[in-house]
């Protein structure tokens, strides 16, 4: 693990508010902490460099000092049967399980346990597909024994265990899928007493045990032990006597709680956020929605992996000063050697505001790219080389999150049993949200290779650098304060990539420009993706990534529909909201780092709708330069198109063009019919550029997009003294009036 890592408990925080940060050290050394404004946090010595600035350091309290901590991954259940019963000395646990993976360690499905962790019973998953279990107290004189029977990967399996005191007789029954109804395996283990207050499904007490990796369906208590053929009884729905309890993961499936329908209320508690909402072992596929038959949904997925929160304790608060202006903010830490840094944001205090400027955080964004292990790094060692080769030129943040899969990674990435990452969590180290982060190791030090919040950067850098006085809002206010946040500002921008949007933020936005808003949508790829957020946990976002987009894995079919909220996933322009809509483009075509120019069209410089954006500008070409792949058109694409709703007075100002072939290029997949066809009838070549767009909106209102992720990056070119510069002035200056 990093000798000195940490995280937030928030993103963003106004004045008067307290953010707390844990922090773990196993540096052995005392850990000093200061507070920075921070201008520039990209690395790029050919550049700005980092900037930051001093902040005092009052407010800022060390609550403990850190120590070492380790994070414990995987997701499990918890119940507490002695909460509200006495556990009975006869017993059946029955379930349905699909294991996704297999491991060179046992993998817990159960664990039948006392407060004290011993008298256990536990079963797991060995290497081999047999159902081990050990009884009894591990420390001293505990029972081991494993099955013949052999679980089969992705494949329901009925599994229970039995065991009869008078008779000191485990039974584990085991029954697949493919084995005909009252058929299966039943195999029996002498072992001494055992009893349990507390049941663990897909994980244990110990924190040394390996969790599950797969599904759980409809587990079961009984308060005797079941023959064979009851147990087929009670798997198919039948109410048997000796019911104790009955989990049905249908239920409640926003929560992390699941409800036992038992005579007890027996209810427990999910830890680390698996995912659910996914098929079951009756899911015929007649329904694509869980809400429709919910019953055909009663799984819920578990991982090895999974984490919502690295459940460190506090070690530092800072209590925002009231006088402290809206920014962009980071905690610093050093022990010895070892350095850390924990971004966060400062907005302005409720119903107030400090400019008339508002620059959009775009954090959900941020946490869904969280920890992004790209595939480079355990794909390419020359690629992994050179990132860290210039990670040390630069000195530059020095760890990856291909090298530290312990702290969870992104939803861009797979869990360890080949599932897709659907829930993303802030309440960890995301090492790809730091100060000074590289994401591509660049052979040309002129240009950063950064994405995401170093990149956002340089508009701040720009900001700065040109006198603009400006407040940050991030999307947690957007979600949550609506329109109402946005209406006292006479211009808002966006910054390099604003992905990820929940309906209430897209419902503000809209409120916003046709109340009379300026909107500067300055990315590309932006607004694509419909997200949902945990109604519990504030921090910890959703996304399934159903049928369309660029997508780094694809969810399963029946598996669309989110658990948060019970709504639609994907692409926003599957669920009737293209981009185009909001602010004239949308996204067409993906390429590598490699990037162009746009060239302004004729028309545009004489058009006095549109000619005072150009003023100064005297050149047909403009972006041709910058810090983000050495142009300001490119990587990730935006276009104009009025079939998907680009407003009819959208004026295309500039256009990319002349985009390097080694990129490669590729359209987004829901604009192709055929390997030559595409829905526009354009050439695959003709959808790969970027649309300047500009138009005017009701109440005075407009919008100005670039259609490119890569446009911020052409800005700190020349000490900011360059055609990007001189045009972003231009608009922004006409939209502050």
């Amino acid at each position: 693990m990093i000798p000195l890592a940490g995280y937030a408990d928030r993103l963003s925080v106004r004045p008067g508010e307290t953010i707390n940060f844990h922090v773990a050290n196993a540096t052995g050394a005392k850990v000093d902490a200061s507070l920075v404004r921070v201008i520039s946090a990209d690395a790029n010595p050919t550049g700005m460099g980092i900037k930051t600035v001093a902040v005092a350091r009052e407010g800022l309290e060390q609550l403990v000092e850190p120590a070492e901590r380790t994070v414990r991954a995987g997701s499990y259940a918890c119940i507490w049967v002695a909460e509200k019963i006495s556990p009975p000395d006869n017993f059946s646990i029955v379930m349905k399980l699909w294991s996704s993976r297999r491991s060179e360690r046992p993998q817990t499905i159960l664990e039948w346990s006392d407060h004290q962790g011993t008298d256990v019973l536990r079963l797991s998953v060995c290497s081999d597909g047999a159902i081990e279990f050990i009884a009894g107290d591990e420390a001293t004189n505990a029972t081991r024994g494993r099955t013949h029977f052999r679980l089969r990967q992705n494949t329901w399996t009925l599994i229970a265990c039995t065991y009869d005191l008078a008779r000191r007789r485990l039974a584990i029954v085991c029954r697949d899928g493919t084995s005909a109804p009252g058929t299966g395996v039943e195999e029996h283990f002498a072992i001494g007493a055992i009893g349990g207050t507390t049941l663990f499904l897909s994980g244990t007490s110990s924190e040394d045990g390996l969790g599950f990796n797969g599904r759980i369906e409809r587990p079961m208590l009984f308060d005797r032990a079941l023959s064979p053929d009851e147990i087929a009884r009670a798997a198919h729905g039948e109410a048997l006597p000796g019911l104790v309890a009955a989990w049905d993961f249908s239920l409640d499936m926003h929560t992390q709680r699941i409800v036992d329908i038992g005579p007890h209320g027996l209810h427990g508690t999910l830890v680390n956020a698996p995912t659910r909402a996914v098929r079951g072992s009756t899911w015929t596929g007649r329904e694509q929605c869980y809400r429709h038959a919910p019953d055909q949904y009663a799984a819920i997925h578990f991982h090895d992996d999974d984490i919502d929160d690295c459940r460190w304790p506090a070690t530092h608060a800072y209590t925002v000063p009231a006088d402290l202006k809206s920014g962009a903010y980071a905690l610093l830490l050093k022990a010895g050697d070892a350095e850390e840094n924990i971004p966060f944001f400062v907005v302005p205090p409720k119903g107030t505001q400090a400019s008339k400027l508002a620059i959009l955080v775009s954090t959900f964004t941020y946490t869904v790219y969280g920890n992004h292990a790209r595939p480079e790094w355990s794909a390419d060692p020359k690629w992994r080389d050179a990132w860290i080769a210039q990670t040390q030129q630069w000195q530059a943040y020095p760890h990856n999150p291909g090298a530290h899969p312990e702290y969870g990674l992104s939803t861009y990435n797979y869990h360890t049993d080949g599932s897709g990452i659907a829930l993303a969590s802030w309440h960890r180290p995301m090492l790809n949200l730091r100060i000074g982060y590289i994401t591509y190791p660049y052979p040309d030090i002129r240009a950063s290779g950064l994405r995401h919040y170093p990149a956002d950067t340089h508009l701040l850098a720009w900001l700065e650098a040109k006198g603009h006085d400006y407040d940050l809002v991030t999307d947690w206010e957007l979600h949550h304060e609506g329109a109402e946040l946005l209406k006292r500002y006479t211009c808002v921008m966006t910054g390099s990539h604003p992905e990820y949007h929940t309906e209430q933020m897209l419902d503000a936005l809209e409120a916003y420009r046709d109340g009379g808003g300026r909107f500067m949508y300055l990315g590309g790829n932006g607004f694509y993706w419909k997200i949902a957020l945990s109604p519990e946990k504030p921090g910890v976002i959703e996304i399934r990534r159903a049928e369309g987009g660029i997508r780094a894995w694809a969810a399963e079919p029946g598996e669309y529909y989110n658990q948060f909220d019970g709504e639609y996933g994907g692409l926003w322009r599957r669920n009737g909201r293209p981009p185009q809509k909001l602010v004239g483009v949308g996204f067409t075509a993906q390429g590598n780092f490699v990037v162009s120019h746009y060239r302004i069209k004729p028309e545009a410089k004489s058009d006095p709708q549109t000619a005072w954006m150009f003023a100064g500008i005297t050149d047909e070409t403009i972006g041709g330069f910058g810090f983000s792949g050495h142009g300001a058109a490119g990587f990730e694409l935006d276009r104009a198109d009025k079939r998907l709703g680009t407003p009819d007075n959208a004026i295309v100002v500039a256009q990319s063009e002349d985009h390097p072939p080694e990129a490669p290029w590729v359209l987004v997949p829901e604009e192709q019919l055929t390997h030559i066809t595409t829905i526009p009838g354009e050439s695959h070549k003709q959808l790969i550029r970027a649309d300047m767009t500009y138009l005017t909106t009701p109440n005075n209102g407009a919008v100005f997009s670039t259609g490119s992720i890569t446009f911020c990056g052409s800005l700190p070119h020349n000490n900011f003294d360059n055609a990007i510069s001189t045009l972003l002035g231009n608009v922004l200056v006409r939209f502050l009036e």
